[in-house]
């Protein structure tokens, strides 16, 4: 056997077809959710009630899927509501640098995690619930993030003090204000921590429903709830953290 996937009728799969897919859509969901970033106001608006929208109907997907009772039904839902309404109000109510940080953290923990796993592997953190994390790769994520806080820290400081050219390199920035340049790096690794929470309690939910993926949507990822999984977590906690200063 070759171990390549067959088509219907004993055809091979074309090899690399998959990647293809994943790919195509990958840039597609960049192109949609970057240009909705970048132009803000009601597009922003539009296109993250229309995603909290989709998240809703996947999550009572797998509600559905494991749920015994209708009280069963009413208690998750009334909690999905709760945490995604949060997370996307959240999105809505801060400040464009803060989201464009936030996505770029999130993004740097799911890219550290991938390739520290793939390249360092060893023991697993909760093989029960998502065999392929690792604790290299929950550091490896740790690591990703940390460096995307510490280059907006760096970018933020040094434009601030340049316009009262007090001109201040990085390292003179860490010399200066080491505990806020630490801060960075712990913001960093509890975000990553939070991020694999939210992926480990969608994969949890999955496994109850027995399903690979949330949804289908998306070809060769799955759906909406697959791709922000961790957003979602980090944007609801960082909204408990900020509290009425959403409003």
């Amino acid at each position: 056997m070759t171990g390549r996937p067959e088509m219907p009728g004993g055809t091979p799969r074309p090899a690399g077809g998959d990647l293809r897919i994943r790919v195509l859509s990958a840039a597609v969901m960049l192109l949609v959710a970057g240009t909705a970033l970048g132009i803000g106001g009601l597009p922003l608006r539009l296109f993250i009630v229309a995603v909290g929208i989709g998240l809703l109907y996947e999550f009572a997907g797998l509600v559905r899927g494991f749920a015994t009772s209708v009280g069963q039904v009413f208690f998750w839902m009334l909690g999905g509501v709760a945490y995604i309404g949060l997370a996307c109000f959240t999105l809505l109510s801060m400040p464009a640098l803060m989201r464009w940080t936030l996505i770029a953290a999130v993004i740097a923990v799911d890219t550290g995690a991938y390739f520290a796993g793939r390249r360092f592997g060893g023991p697993k953190i909760a093989p029960a619930i998502s065999p392929s994390k690792t604790w290299a790769g929950l550091f490896g994520g740790m690591a990703g993030a940390s460096l995307v806080l510490l280059a907006v820290w760096f970018l933020v400081t040094l434009r601030i003090v340049d316009a009262y050219h007090m001109g201040y390199s990085p390292v003179g920035i860490v010399e200066r204000y080491p505990l806020a340049t630490a801060g960075m790096v712990v913001a960093g690794c509890v975000l990553a921590v939070v991020a694999q929470a939210g992926d480990f309690f969608e994969s949890w939910m999955k496994r109850r429903a027995g399903v690979k993926d949330s949804g289908a949507l998306i070809p060769g990822h799955g759906g909406l709830f697959d791709r922000v999984d961790g957003l979602l977590a980090v944007s609801a906690v960082t909204g408990v953290l900020m509290g009425p200063g959403l409003i």
